[in-house]
């Protein structure tokens, strides 16, 4: 029987509940599809910042080297810098990893009150793809005289021609599996340096799929169409700022945060991936039972599905379906069901 290693950072804040509830899921959804899985936790995150000075060890990189996949909460406390958790642990886990494809998918799920009210599951499933190691977030910047009148800041993007052809040849092959439309959302005409070259690099890749339909919309009418009429996207190819804000306007277009997942995907596989919510660790509301537990959950599935096992995958995905469907929400979806009480709901299904 195949068993898949599985490193699992359950992180800070709601990380630390609904992780072993995505986890009991997995566990299930493994027993009932004939392969294993072993999860090995780690403590990292914020609060192990606290106490050691970093997010995770020295040799924390290398010791996620050695897993199939990773499974991931969040990280992040009111008590430490909001600058720390992406730089000291999911960037550098990103890049370290080359976890060079973010996956995000929004779908409708039936049975509640979406915000988009004249909206329904046929017109509201897309996926967004966010490049995940290079563009904006690079951190390739600094602070000078901060403190002085005449302090400045400055912050460089990066683009590479191997980095853009790599995001977009994924993103044109997943375009061909689903309804073969692939938009690419930029902003070149005021960043006409980097993101024309962006937009030149993805165009010339466009041509290798003459079978998808192709097309580039700013930003501005993107974030308005993810409104308006969600339905013109399939696959959405952007940056890694823009996919990072458009993904989350895609969260709340399904109903809440809570319900989305992502993968930050290696596509050759030379190294795991990561899986993990959309949400932050929401500290605010940690600790009282209430978390959706279905953006984590979903992820669990995204990571089956990374690693082979579609029918788990498939199965885990059609119980959230039926749950939700029922009329069993949390409080985000407008019920009173806690985040046992959802799991369990899931489990049953499964």
């Amino acid at each position: 029987m195949k068993t898949y290693r599985i490193a699992t950072v359950p992180g800070d804040g709601i990380g630390q509940e609904i992780v072993p509830l995505g986890v009991k899921v997995l566990q299930k959804a493994a027993q009932a599809f004939g392969f294993n899985l072993q999860f090995d936790f780690y403590p990292w995150g914020a609060g192990y910042y606290q106490e050691h000075g970093d997010f995770m060890p020295a040799d924390g990189i290398e010791t996620l080297k050695s897993y199939d996949a990773i499974y991931f909460g969040a990280v992040g406390l009111p008590s430490v810098d909001d600058t720390l958790p992406a730089m000291l642990y999911t960037f550098k886990v990103r890049t370290s990893l080359e976890q060079y494809v973010n996956y995000r998918p929004v779908r409708l799920l039936p049975g509640y009150d979406a915000p988009l009210r004249n909206k329904g599951p046929e017109q509201i499933d897309f996926i967004v793809i966010r490049e995940n190691n290079e563009g904006e977030f690079v951190q390739n910047g600094k602070i000078q005289y901060g403190d002085k009148p005449y302090g400045f800041a400055t912050e460089t993007n990066l683009f590479t021609r191997a980095g853009i052809e790599r995001i977009a040849h994924y993103s044109f092959q997943l375009a061909r599996k689903r309804r073969k439309r692939l938009t690419n959302v930029t902003k070149s005409n005021t960043l006409i340096y980097t993101l024309a070259y962006w937009d030149r690099v993805i165009a010339e890749v466009a041509t290798q799929y003459p079978d998808v339909e192709y097309r580039q919309m700013y930003v501005d009418n993107a974030a308005a169409s993810f409104v308006l009429r969600p339905e013109v996207f399939d696959v959405v190819l952007t940056t890694n700022m823009i996919g990072d804000i458009l993904s989350d306007l895609g969260g709340a277009i399904m109903g809440s945060l809570g319900l989305g997942p992502s993968g930050n995907i290696n596509p050759e596989k030379n190294f795991p991936s990561m899986f993990e919510p959309i949400h932050g660790s929401a500290p605010d509301i940690a600790g009282q039972g209430i978390a959706n537990p279905v953006g984590q959950i979903w992820s669990g599935a995204l990571m089956l599905e990374h690693l082979g096992e579609q029918a788990a995958a498939d199965a885990i995905v059609k119980a959230i379906e039926k749950v939700i469907a029922s009329g069993l929400h949390t409080v985000d979806l407008g019920g009173n069901a806690s985040s046992q009480d959802l799991t369990e709901a899931i489990i049953a299904q499964l």
